[in-house]
């Protein structure tokens, strides 16, 4: 995990060539919610990895899939093990860029879009998502909340399960960023 996040800072410095550019959060918070008729499920995480560069505007966000948690173990299980079957694919992956990145070596709160490809379960699509990224004492912190649809990304659910689970999951990141060291 270490030489990761040493290679993705070493990549982004080479790109923006300024260590101030370059920011880095190793606990960033993922969580999803699957609301339907039946049952809600909801699952968090916070040993994701994001940089971003405010420089450039990339970003870049990894979590392993294993890592969510659920308030029920058995729900758990089968998420990892039925539906984003996290052994064969351990990692959801994006790697965007903001769409006509504001300055953010100012403080503010900036409305941002953002512009990527989400690699989940072995699928790679594009998503274009709005997020709020607040910069305070010259560090950044980023929100989001968009909605992935399990088959765009071939997660299939099984038919005896189907009114349990939505065929929409809303996902909301958050992360604090610390200058890249």
């Amino acid at each position: 995990m270490k030489q990761m996040i040493a290679l993705l800072a070493v990549l982004f410095l080479a790109h923006a060539g300024f260590a101030q550019d370059v920011f880095m959060c190793r606990n960033t918070g993922l969580s999803f919610f699957s609301a339907t008729p039946v049952e809600d499920i909801d699952a968090t995480t916070d040993k994701g990895t994001s940089a971003m560069n405010v420089k450039t505007g990339e970003l870049y966000f990894k979590v392993a899939v294993n890592t969510f948690k659920f308030k029920k173990q058995l729900m758990e299980e089968h998420f990892n093990e039925n539906y984003l079957e996290s052994e064969k694919y351990p990692y959801a992956i994006f790697k965007g860029k903001l769409v006509s990145p504001p300055d953010l070596h100012k403080d503010g709160t900036y409305e941002v879009t953002v512009d990527g490809i989400l690699s989940l379960h072995g699928v790679d699509k594009p998503y274009k998502e709005k997020a709020t990224i607040i910069v305070k004492d010259g560090k950044p912190s980023a929100n989001a909340r968009f909605n992935v649809k399990l088959a765009d990304h071939h997660i299939k659910i099984p038919t005896l399960v189907i009114k349990n689970i939505a065929e929409v999951v809303e996902v909301t990141v958050k992360a604090a960023y610390s200058a890249a060291s």
